[in-house]
């Protein structure tokens, strides 16, 4: 069953998801932001402004999961103006970021990661693996901008929708088969095996 926001709040208290907002945000110092904080059914998270890395192409090259080349992956510049702290997400491309809260999920939940109906309508994709029971650590954030037009990503700010399926314990959790991004760093993580 998806959990609500009564049952969020109630575990966020416990450490689940920090720094927590107990409401939907969307103005910050009378400027308007993509919301974040506890939903109905749901809690957004922001996007670090730590990082963003981009997909570039290296002639002869080929992105391999089992033997990642960080080189692939190029740092993008954060921007600030009037509309806030953002990346740049180029036309048809690819990039990692990372989420500003921290999340603790007990033994006995799996969270799904959403995108965002405002990223959705500019063409960004959010492609996020589960957090499974016991992860815990800093989401890394993927994006695809499947539009033809650049697109900003704004830092500090609602970038996915967290959603809570509680159920049984499981008998093996991510922690207790020492799950590869266990404890992930406030940094992007690249592709492990």
């Amino acid at each position: 069953m998806i959990k609500n926001d009564t049952w969020i709040a109630s575990l966020a208290a416990k450490g689940m998801i920090s720094p927590f907002e107990p409401q939907q945000i969307r103005r910050v110092e009378d400027v308007p932001v993509i919301s974040f904080g506890l939903s109905s059914f749901g809690y957004d998270i922001r996007l670090s402004p730590v990082e963003f890395r981009i997909f570039r192409h290296i002639p002869g090259t080929v992105v391999d999961p089992k033997n990642f080349n960080p080189e692939n992956l190029e740092q993008t510049k954060l921007y600030t103006d009037a509309s806030g702290s953002y990346f740049i997400l180029p036309a048809h491309s690819y990039g990692l970021g990372v989420a500003l809260e921290r999340l603790e999920i007990p033994d006995n939940v799996t969270v799904i990661c959403i995108g965002k109906s405002t990223y959705a309508r500019c063409g960004i994709i959010a492609n996020i693996t589960p957090a499974e029971a016991a992860w815990r650590g800093y989401l890394t954030l993927e994006f695809s901008n499947s539009s033809s037009a650049d697109c900003r990503i704004y830092a500090n700010e609602g970038i996915v929708q967290l959603m809570f399926l509680e159920g049984e314990a499981c008998s093996v959790s991510y922690e207790n088969r020492r799950g590869k991004y266990q404890d992930q760093q406030n940094a992007v993580t690249i592709a492990r095996i």
